[in-house]
């Protein structure tokens, strides 16, 4: 299984990104995926998770209102639509996705089973 994320760049503050993350390997159509990110000397946090049903999302405070997540099923596909970026954001960011079905969208990395290598954001000020 992979998931392969790319997207990332070099952005001006208030500046746009979208990044995608592409599964191989395995159908994550039953399954919650969500978007971490880890920033230099930080630990690995929560940003989004989408639900296999539609419509489920959650996501974290900092960056409510400026992220979108959403999946394409059929390609396999989870995107992260992030706008109003702020140098706070810079971060590598990682897809990730849950191996079992559940309807509750979870928030830790533990809880989540397969991983992308992660793509460099950086926001300049």
């Amino acid at each position: 299984v992979q998931l392969q994320a790319c997207g990332g760049g070099l952005v001006q503050t208030g500046g746009s990104l979208r990044l995608s993350c592409a599964a191989s390997g395995r159908t994550f159509s039953n399954s919650n995926m969500a978007w971490f990110r880890q920033a230099p000397g930080k630990e690995r946090e929560f940003v989004a998770a989408i639900s296999w049903a539609p419509g489920v999302t959650a996501y974290a405070t900092s960056v409510k209102g400026r992220f979108k997540i959403s999946r394409d099923s059929a390609k396999n596909t989870v995107y992260l639509e992030m706008s109003s970026l702020r140098p706070e954001d810079t971060a590598v960011y990682f897809c990730a996705g849950e191996a079992r079905t559940t309807l509750q969208l979870m928030q830790q990395t533990a809880d989540y089973d397969f991983w992308g290598h992660g793509t460099q954001v950086t926001v300049s000020s």
